[in-house]
């Protein structure tokens, strides 16, 4: 097993605007660096390439660099194992893993999202089905703020967030 010191900073995206696809499918663990290489967030998943995708998605300012430790058979204890041991190296904890936990691993709540407008047409809505049809049209101005956000980055992947979920104002991959 690695040490993150050990192992190569790999660009989060390729030329073609494509997520490094020798990690699909690949269980692992792998770090994610800012532009300037400082680290921002320690996790592990079953499909290495899938979570890339969802941080990229919820934090594309903050995915420049990635440093990955795959194994073969998954083992949630080996996993753990390893990301407490490169956040032991580092010396810190990163924000990802510490304050900022939600906003790497949990689906986008575009409530707190909403502008003045959208605040008050949701609370002054009369029902349950105008609240909903209104986080659906904040879900989509979100939506598109983030894949505008994406384009601008050269993001080539095809990125489909789950419509039922943007009835509940939250916005995830499908």
């Amino acid at each position: 097993m690695s040490t993150l010191a050990d192992l190569d900073f790999i660009p989060y995206l390729k030329n073609s605007g494509e997520l490094p696809n020798q990690f699909l499918g690949k269980v692992g663990v792998y770090a994610i660096f800012d532009e300037v290489q400082k680290l921002q967030y320690i996790g592990y998943s079953r499909d290495v390439y899938l979570s890339l995708k969802q941080h990229l998605v919820r934090q594309p300012h903050l995915c420049y660099w990635i440093k990955v430790q795959t194994i073969d058979r998954p083992s949630r204890a080996i996993l753990e194992e390893i990301r407490d041991r490169w956040i032991a190296e580092n010396g810190s904890v990163p924000p990802g893993n510490r304050s900022e936990v939600a906003q790497w691993n949990q689906p986008i709540d575009v409530k707190h999202l909403m502008n003045s407008d959208e605040q008050t047409s949701y609370t002054s809505a009369t029902d349950e089905l105008a609240q909903t049809k209104i986080l659906k049209q904040v879900a989509r101005r979100v939506e598109a703020e983030i894949l505008d956000t994406l384009r601008a980055r050269g993001v080539q992947e095809d990125i489909r967030f789950n419509p039922k979920l943007k009835e509940a104002g939250l916005l995830d991959l499908k």
